[in-house]
């Protein structure tokens, strides 16, 4: 009787052994999720991954060209509204700027910042917003959204 209560404990145990062999094998096989940002506009708010990111900042100016043509999570606003930008505090720490339609706004390392919806929208239906992240002349990660007038 003493032998088949030992046979099961090694086969639970071989069993839980298993189980933890086969978590690590596929956590290693994960990518490590890009830090995310936000836009929130009124009511409605949007979360993105990077389209492009290398936490060690080797992104290229052509990666870059890349990065900034693709397109983003789609928000409406009213050209009257307020738009607020938030960034994961990695990104903060770094430094990121916005560029609106190809022309950028001032630095920042803060994680919040707001903006006249508009400063992006006048004069125009949609404007493609991206944010950059970059520190000592390295590119790390690009997020892109797509910002339409609900008026």
């Amino acid at each position: 009787m003493t032998a088949a209560f030992f046979r099961g404990r090694r086969r639970r145990a071989a069993a839980a052994l298993g189980a933890v062999t086969f978590g690590v094998v596929a956590l290693s096989a994960c990518d490590k999720p890009t830090p995310l940002t936000t836009v929130t506009a009124g009511k409605s708010e949007v979360h993105s991954e990077a389209a492009c990111y290398d936490g060690k900042g080797n992104l290229d100016r052509e990666d870059l060209g890349d990065c900034l043509g693709k397109s983003g999570k789609t928000i409406k606003t009213s050209v009257d509204g307020d738009l607020h930008f938030g960034v994961d505090p990695k990104v903060a720490k770094k430094g990121w700027v916005l560029f609106v339609n190809g022309r950028q706004t001032d630095p920042s390392t803060k994680t919040y910042r707001t903006f006249s919806a508009r400063t992006f929208l006048q004069g125009v239906d949609e404007a493609k917003v991206s944010i950059v992240m970059f520190a000592d002349k390295k590119t790390y990660g690009v997020w892109n959204y797509t910002l339409k007038s609900d008026s």
